[in-house]
């Protein structure tokens, strides 16, 4: 992905603030659905994260994916461009978990967060991001030492997604065309641009949610993810970069875990 001058990136945070905000965006909305919980467990165990962990949620959005990491018990922060949209997060929150949020660009979290969280991670922000690794060493700055950058994104291989831009209301090509950069090639070389060591991928998932919601269509998914044939073209793809161990600082709450 090309760097952006700073024109460039205020144009493009102001694009991409418009695309999430039109219309509410229902994909967006925070539900409890198996689709839903067993991306954010993937995430999780990708992630190596354990109970009380720090994490930054990029990308947050309405809290689709934020509410139900604190209700595994995380500590989680909030960053995404839109106040509106972290305005519904809250509605959706309701008081029930405390969740900071922050409404900035992640190249402009303050200082005070510096080395705050055990891992930065998102669900399908990645693709949305300006670039790549200035984004990456952002998160890393925010990030302990030993700590991990996980993302959860789509697969460019994966002809559904083009079906969906194609079809589903609210989406486009030009607001969700990063989807070409999540190419494995790209995003390492970013995060190894960024300092970020132990790069991994998993890839995971078949079916779009109205068969994936279903016990049959669940269990045929993952019968049919062991097939090797189809392991290079399922739909999410997890990335994992890992924040090089250093000097711990006073915000660090743990040792370093490494489970890629």
């Amino acid at each position: 992905m090309a760097r952006l001058t700073q024109p460039d990136v205020a144009a493009h945070n102001r694009a991409q603030i418009e695309y999430f905000e039109r219309a509410g965006k229902e994909a967006m909305r925070p539900a409890s659905t198996p689709y839903v919980e067993r991306q954010v467990d993937a995430l999780v165990r990708f992630a190596g994260l354990a109970a009380g962990d720090h994490i930054l949620d990029v990308g947050c959005g309405m809290g689709r994916y934020t509410l139900p990491l604190a209700e595994r018990g995380f500590s989680v922060e909030g960053l995404d461009l839109s106040a509106t949209l972290l305005g519904r997060l809250e509605a959706f929150n309701a008081g029930r978990h405390e969740i900071p949020l922050h409404c900035a660009d992640i190249l402009e979290l303050p200082e005070s967060l510096n080395g705050t969280f055990d891992a930065a991670l998102g669900f399908f922000t990645l693709h949305h991001l300006h670039d790549l690794s200035a984004s990456f060493a952002a998160m890393a700055r925010v990030v302990r030492p030993g700590g991990r950058i996980v993302f959860l994104e789509p697969n460019p291989l994966n002809v559904l997604y083009y079906i969906q831009l194609a079809v589903a209301p609210g989406m486009s090509w030009q607001g969700d065309k990063g989807i070409l950069d999540m190419r494995p090639r790209t995003v390492f070389a970013a995060m190894k641009q960024a300092g970020l060591t132990s790069p991994a991928l998993e890839r995971f998932g078949l079916f779009p949610p109205f068969a994936a919601n279903r016990p049959l269509g669940a269990r045929l998914e993952r019968r049919l993810e062991g097939v090797p044939l189809w392991r290079p073209l399922l739909a999410f793809q997890l990335f994992r970069g890992d924040v090089p161990p250093g000097p711990r600082t006073a915000h660090d709450s743990r040792g370093a875990r490494d489970d890629a």
